[in-house]
Order: structure tokens, then C-alpha cells, then sequence
């Protein structure tokens, strides 16, 4: 009984509080801050969600790993790309089954050599793989030269994947003179739900306004 709780009171202590884990900063002006943690996981549904990704992507450096299964006709066109980052920074796999996408997220995860893993999906993943998703990274987190590594899930509809970090809806929010999205956050452990207006100034820049 003595060892087994020291070995728990180890792994308490050893484990990284939520309050202190790296983020990454998606926008930030005045009032306005959104940030997501890093070694963590999480997902983005809505009509443009894969602008979501790239958005995030654009906020880190090296190549991003992009998981579409093989039978996706839809996938990212570097014309597209280009306003947010270089395209030649994307690293595209294409697992024939959707059993495969997660396992070569989670592999992606725990090497630790990409900032950003983002699976492409059509279902929502049950809570055991996203708990592993979650382990990968955190481990990637000790082989990673630089920052942890951050897994994003791409579903449909309004999302809906268990025991992610966060979860965002971003849909098209577009006027004839200015490309704009409207991001929600509709899940998050230590934030409330909020809504944003995400405008593309002429320059490429992004900008929130609440």
C-alpha cells in the first residue's frame, strides 16, 4: 500500500498542471486573447474548419503533418494555402482506412518533430483514441527540440469528438469588400463559450474582433 502511493504521489507531482502548460497564441489585441495549449489535442468543425487549421498553422514554424484519408476528394489547394502560410510547409498523408488517420496522428504526436498534426476526419473519434492522442502528446512533448506538439481534429458538422481540450466552429462570414469567418468556441476546459469575427485585412493579415 506504502509503494503504490508513492508511486501516485510521483506521477502527481511529475504531471504538468493545466495553469502551466505552453500555449500558443491565435489572437491577441487589448481584450482579446485566444489561446490554445500545446501538447494537447483538439478540434475544429464548421464549413472552415481546414481555414481554422491553417490560421493555427500559421502561428508556428516547420512543417505541418496534414492527415486526409485516401479516399477524401477534397483536399488543400496551395492557391488556398498561400494567403496563410508557404504551402511547401505541409507534409500530406493518405491512410487508406480511418482507423489508420488516428494511428498515424498518434504515431506523428509522440515522435515530437512536427509543431502541428492535424487529422482530417469524417467521424467523430471515440474517447479512448483521443485519450491516446492525448498521451502521444504529451510525450512528443519530451522529444520535441522546440515547443509541444499540438494535434487539431477536423470533424463535421458542429463537432463532437470526446475528451478533447477545445473545441471551435468556424463558418464563412464573408462581405463584398472583406473575407471574414465567425469562430465560436463552444467547448474548452478552462474558458467559457465565446464568439468572435475573424477579418483578413488586404495585407493577409488576421484579425479578431469580438
Amino acid at each position: 500500500m506504502n509503494i503504490y502511493k508513492a508511486i501516485m504521489d510521483i506521477n502527481l507531482l511529475t504531471r504538468q498542471n493545466r495553469s502551466t502548460r505552453p500555449q500558443i497564441v491565435l489572437f491577441q489585441k487589448q481584450n482579446l486573447d485566444i489561446r490554445l495549449d500545446l501538447g494537447r489535442v483538439h478540434e475544429c468543425a464548421g464549413r472552415a474548419r481546414r481555414s481554422f487549421a491553417l490560421m493555427l498553422a500559421a502561428q508556428l514554424s516547420g512543417p505541418i503533418l496534414w492527415i486526409t484519408p485516401q479516399y477524401e476528394t477534397q483536399r488543400p489547394n496551395p492557391d488556398g494555402i498561400r494567403p496563410f502560410l508557404d504551402p511547401a510547409r505541409l507534409l500530406f498523408a493518405t491512410p487508406q482506412r480511418p482507423v489508420d488517420s488516428l494511428w498515424c496522428m498518434e504515431e506523428a504526436l509522440r515522435s515530437g518533430v512536427v509543431p502541428l498534426v492535424v487529422a482530417d476526419l469524417n467521424d467523430y473519434p471515440a474517447l479512448t483514441p483521443v485519450r491516446r492522442l492525448h498521451l502521444a502528446a504529451e510525450t512528443g512533448a519530451r522529444y520535441s527540440a522546440k515547443a509541444p506538439p499540438l494535434g487539431l481534429l477536423l470533424t463535421p458538422d458542429k463537432g463532437g469528438a470526446a475528451g478533447v481540450e477545445t473545441r471551435w466552429l468556424l463558418q464563412p462570414d464573408s462581405t463584398e469588400e472583406q473575407p471574414g469567418w465567425q469562430l465560436k468556441r463552444l467547448r474548452a476546459r478552462r474558458a467559457p463559450p465565446r464568439a468572435w469575427h475573424i477579418a483578413q485585412t488586404p495585407d493577409y493579415c488576421f484579425t479578431a474582433m469580438i
